[in-house]
């Protein structure tokens, strides 16, 4: 029985990177999410593909245990993507879109996974978003959403609206000041936060993450590897590892919320060493808790204890 669902797209991307080319590869925020979350805990995807969707991919996400039933498949090609990273690893550009059966794409919640505790509101249509909140049958324990630049430009209202009855907020540094019109990204993350969520994780690609809570501020590294192949699924592979943990050990308190934030960098640290699923679809137990081990090194310091203060000299005290 799934703990968690997601409602997003399931997509076919070609990329262009430093790394080379790869075309129609699997991807889509809902896929990348159940992918990096399916480690961790049950998983349901809500979602629309094409006649022309590889049966294979089906497969592939229903023998990791993720809930397909609401993978509605409709008359149409599935949506398709293109984009470049070779100026900025970053930021992608965006080529070319076909947005094909997700044009129309209004998504029904079966009885089962209306009461489902956590939810992942992928990057979709605000109004979308509010649609499938509104269906759940109670309030879930823990309700995420992420968000593009195109939303706010064009749907802001609907926008803002969400987010004030969302838990977590998931959006990128760009993204956040746009929002908020301000020039820093505490400022623009302290002016989402008395919009209504408990919590806003800011993602800034090569650099981290930092979630501003209510209660306390946490910056997470991103893991300094030496090739980055394909950062397309980075985000929603965070946003995977995040709820992910936070279903498997029914826990939203703060310090769970700051492991979270380590085990979402781990999974997108995984999420763009090769194109596409491939390597983050092949990961072993001992592959994520060496890397969360990794991460905790990477961070690892000792206070200074006894009451020892630092070696500032005098002249510079008071």
């Amino acid at each position: 029985m799934p703990n968690m669902l997601v409602v997003g797209s399931v997509a076919y991307d070609t990329v262009d990177t430093p790394s080379g080319k790869n075309e129609n590869q699997l991807g889509g925020s809902a896929t990348y999410f159940s992918v990096a979350s399916s480690y961790l805990t049950d998983v349901a995807v809500v979602a629309v593909v094409g006649g022309d969707f590889d049966p294979g991919d089906r497969s592939m996400l229903s023998d990791r245990g993720i809930d397909t039933s609401g993978l509605a498949q409709t008359d149409g090609n599935t949506f398709r993507w293109s984009g470049s990273y070779r100026e900025d690893l970053n930021s992608a550009v965006t080529l070319e879109t076909q947005l094909n059966v997700f044009a129309d794409f209004a998504p029904e919640l079966g009885d089962s996974h209306r009461s489902l505790p956590y939810l992942f509101l992928a990057n979709i249509d605000p109004n979308l978003q509010a649609s499938v909140l509104s269906q759940m049958s109670a309030r879930p324990k823990m309700v995420a959403c992420d968000t593009m630049n195109l939303w706010i430009d064009i749907a802001r209202p609907a926008l803002v609206s969400l987010i004030a009855q969302v838990d977590v907020l998931m959006i990128n540094e760009a993204e956040a000041l746009q929002l908020t019109e301000r020039d820093g990204v505490a400022a623009a993350a302290t002016s989402l936060l008395e919009n209504g969520p408990s919590a806003v994780v800011i993602k800034r690609g090569e650099y981290g993450a930092v979630v501003f809570h209510r209660d306390f501020t946490f910056a997470v590294p991103a893991y300094p590897l030496v090739s980055v192949v394909d950062p397309t699924g980075a985000g929603d592979s965070f946003a995977g590892g995040f709820l992910g943990y936070l279903s498997s050990v029914d826990d939203t308190g703060n310090d769970a919320i700051r492991r979270a934030a380590v085990v979402g960098s781990v999974m997108a640290s995984f999420a763009v060493e090769s194109y596409g699923m491939d390597r983050l679809r092949s990961l072993s137990a001992s592959d994520i808790d060496a890397r969360f081990n990794a991460f905790v090194e990477l961070t690892r310091f000792h206070p200074l204890g006894g009451g020892q203060g630092l070696p500032v000299r005098p002249q510079f005290g008071n």
